[in-house]
């Protein structure tokens, strides 16, 4: 739970690897994630904030991100694949749209504004 992963966060451990598949982690704010190689496939996140977070290549395939923030993540090789974005804010995060093309978005999404949406 998020209590669990805040407590692991504040002693610096390294979660590089971790499955969290499926795990429920709505409202969780990760403040020094130490994730390389961790995969939140599935995994419920609402209201998550990954706001400046690294996130580069980490699996978020079937998550729910719904209103999740990731403004200034570097989501560089992250897979979206048939996750639910809607609400959620990329607007300045590190990500193509391809990476989200299979996604589930709504006008609700902000998306980077050099996307030109």
């Amino acid at each position: 739970n998020s209590t669990l992963l805040r407590f692991l966060e504040s002693m610096h451990l390294n979660l590089r690897g971790a499955n969290l598949e499926g795990a429920n982690l709505a409202r969780t704010t990760f403040e020094k994630p130490f994730l390389r190689g961790v995969s939140f496939r599935h995994a419920k996140l609402v209201d998550a904030d990954f706001s400046g977070s690294a996130l580069a290549g980490i699996c978020f395939d079937g998550a729910d991100l719904r209103r999740a923030n990731l403004r200034g993540a570097d989501l560089t090789s992250a897979t979206f694949d048939g996750a639910d974005l809607r609400g959620a804010d990329l607007s300045t995060a590190t990500v193509t749209e391809s990476q989200v093309a299979r996604a589930l978005t709504d006008g609700s999404t902000k998306l980077p504004v050099d996307w030109g949406f």
